[in-house]
């Protein structure tokens, strides 16, 4: 019995761990051009937003719990905003690097995505996203939020587990295009309704007191991770 149990989880993990076949150039570019379709119109955005909410919110909640704060619950809200809420000192390198992970790690979670794809490892990302998913489902605080956790992180398990491999490679590729490309989009909104004169407490506001550094500074960080993250990514996906 234990030498079985043994053998199917060796057997499991050289599944997980071990590379699959690149899909061909064709899904590659649909899946790009599916990414773009939820992106650029208005209307799918505001739904499809949500996913990047929730890779925002994760974002500031592993930072805080990185940086030794204390998280204490997440909300995600239906106007496809959040709330992270964490403990410890109002001011620090903590607090700083909590509030700039935001609107950073959608990308960067793109980027790490696009570099697993390039090296083969489709069902490793697969596992990774729906793992942090599952853990980030603990934290979520309001019903929303616990809806949205559940419909995303039951689509990753339904297809990690019950998908044939062309299917878990599509998917793959649509959801780290959708990081990369979708992570552009959120920093300029941003700017672009605190130029109306909204979003007096924004991130960038946030940081900004923080650091006594110009606002403007901190998006032009969230515009340049965002874009390099983007043409990095999209090199590897292209296998440029």
């Amino acid at each position: 019995m234990d030498s079985t149990a043994t053998a199917s989880l060796a057997s499991l993990w050289d599944e997980v761990s071990g590379t699959q076949p690149d899909p061909d150039l064709w899904v590659v570019i649909a899946t790009l051009g599916a990414a773009l379709a939820v992106v650029i119109p208005h209307g799918l955005w505001r739904i499809s937003r949500n996913a990047i909410t929730i890779a925002h919110e994760g974002g500031h909640g592993i930072v805080a719990l990185l940086t030794g704060r204390t998280l204490t619950g997440i909300r995600l809200h239906s106007d496809t905003s959040g709330l992270t809420v964490s403990r410890g000192k109002p001011h620090g390198i903590g607090m700083i690097l909590t509030a700039a992970a935001g609107y950073t790690a959608p990308p960067l979670l793109g980027l790490g995505g696009a570099s697993l794809l390039g090296s083969g490892r489709i069902t490793l990302l697969l596992w990774l996203a729906t793992a942090l998913l599952l853990t980030m489902l603990v934290m979520i605080r309001n019903a929303y939020g616990t809806l949205t956790m559940i419909v995303t992180g039951g689509l990753f398990v339904l297809v990690s587990w019950l998908a044939g491999p062309q299917v878990q490679a599509a998917f793959a590729y649509a959801v780290v295009w959708f990081l990369l490309i979708g992570g552009v989009r959120p920093a300029f909104e941003l700017q672009a309704k605190r130029a109306r004169g909204g979003a007096g407490d924004s991130d960038a506001d946030q940081l900004s007191r923080l650091t006594h550094v110009p606002a403007s500074l901190w998006f032009f960080l969230f515009h340049a991770v965002s874009l390099c993250s983007l043409i990095g990514g999209g090199r590897w996906l292209l296998e440029m």
